[in-house]
């Protein structure tokens, strides 16, 4: 299927060029060149999406009722396109790409008035409450409890893994509100309107490469108000799959996966090889390489058709094979990163990954990132549900 561009495409390209080439301060754009994950640094990366949005751009998948800018797909994908091409930090998800798309899909029209305006303006910034410290991959076995009292619920136990929860002022997460039946049938979807309730505690994880990104998360007999429950009590599952659907799938992935193989190519062109010429020349290379940016390009077509409302979109096991085909394209094109920075891509440059920070990286922008990158992109095939995990939904939704 073929995908017929508008005929004003080129025009609206250019008109998103120069509001790119123009817009982002020098801050910015040094955060997107040291960006090592889904999360850019934070300043940076909410000052930007504030720009964004006072241009009607902060969420392009956004409906126009709820503040987006109403594009078709192929108007997306150029934005995204040129949005990599400049390398610029890419939003971050928890409340554009995840928890605002559910509540316009499951919100009342209460929560909806409540909190999308935050999501979009950048006022608000939501933290995941999922994983627990005995709950991973099999997250229904969680146990952080909420009891109802009066018109509120008394929350107790803790989350773990919460990503920049030290840094937001709002969640959404799963609880415990029932003990009976199958172990996923009690459990509610909750939104909080404070990360400072009495009781509540956040203590930052120190991870690997000095940044707290994670964090661990300590309820204890916090009271919050029953009217932040998304669905039904004790329905919080199918609330959370569908929440599900747009963690692993909901947004443009392929324009990012072209961004990183096309810096890897361009750093190759200039690496000599050892054997004579380049890495790029090198014939194992060139077939690795092009098997990836073909890989890149039926993705992009397969997101392409989802985007638009193709029948492939409607498929239950869809979501779950577009998380395993993008995750996995991510550590292979890690992999790569690696094999063209060499020997430069070890030394440990965390203070150079810093925005801002007062000591020169050693070598190009390639070699400052990518070990960061490839140790980051280890956990894409973890998160929102294994690859193992999903590849047992796909076989199971084919079997039907």
């Amino acid at each position: 299927m073929d995908i017929a561009p508008d005929a004003d495409l080129e025009k609206f390209r250019e008109e998103v060029a120069e509001f790119l080439d123009t817009a982002p301060t020098p801050e910015i754009r040094e955060a997107g060149r040291k960006t090592t994950s889904i999360f850019a640094p934070f300043e940076q990366v909410m000052a930007w999406q504030r720009i964004l949005h006072a241009r009607g751009w902060a969420a392009p998948a956004w409906p126009v009722e709820h503040g987006g800018p109403g594009w078709s797909v192929e108007q997306r994908y150029v934005f995204a396109d040129e949005y990599q091409k400049r390398g610029l930090p890419p939003l971050l998800p928890n409340g554009l790409q995840m928890v605002g798309p559910l509540l316009m899909e499951l919100g009342t029209p209460e929560q909806q008035a409540r909190y999308l305006p935050g999501i979009l303006s950048g006022e608000d910034y939501w933290t995941q409450g999922y994983s627990e410290p005995g709950s991973g991959s099999d997250l229904a076995s969680l146990s952080c409890s909420a009891v109802p009292d009066g018109d509120d619920y008394l929350l107790n136990g803790s989350k773990i893994w919460t990503s920049h929860a030290h840094l937001a002022n709002r969640m959404f997460m799963l609880v415990r509100t029932s003990r009976e039946g199958r172990k996923q049938q009690g459990i509610t979807f909750l939104l909080l309107d404070r990360m400072d309730y009495p009781g509540m505690e956040v203590r930052p994880i120190i991870g690997l490469d000095g940044v707290p990104e994670q964090c661990e998360v300590f309820f204890t007999d916090v009271r919050v108000p029953q009217s932040g429950r998304v669905g039904a009590e004790n329905d919080g599952w199918s609330v959370a799959k569908q929440l599900l659907t747009h963690e692993r799938g909901g947004s443009a992935q392929s324009p990012m996966l072209r961004h990183r193989l096309g810096a890897a190519r361009e750093v190759a062109a200039r690496t000599p090889s050892g054997f004579g010429g380049t890495l790029a020349d090198d014939p194992v290379f060139r077939r690795d390489l092009g098997e990836l940016e073909v890989e890149v390009a039926s993705y992009e077509h397969v997101e392409k058709l989802a985007l638009s409302g193709h029948e492939i979109a409607r498929d239950p096991a869809f979501p779950s094979l577009n998380k395993v085909i993008s995750s996995e394209l991510t550590q292979r094109i890690s992999v790569l990163m690696i094999r063209v920075a060499g020997l430069d891509a070890l030394p440990d440059q965390r203070e150079a990954l810093h925005v801002g920070a007062p000591v020169d990286p050693l070598g190009d922008d390639l070699a400052l990132v990518a070990m960061p990158y490839y140790l980051n992109s280890r956990a894409t095939t973890i998160y929102a549900g294994t690859n193992e995990v999903q590849r047992d939904l796909i076989a199971r939704t084919l079997r039907r």
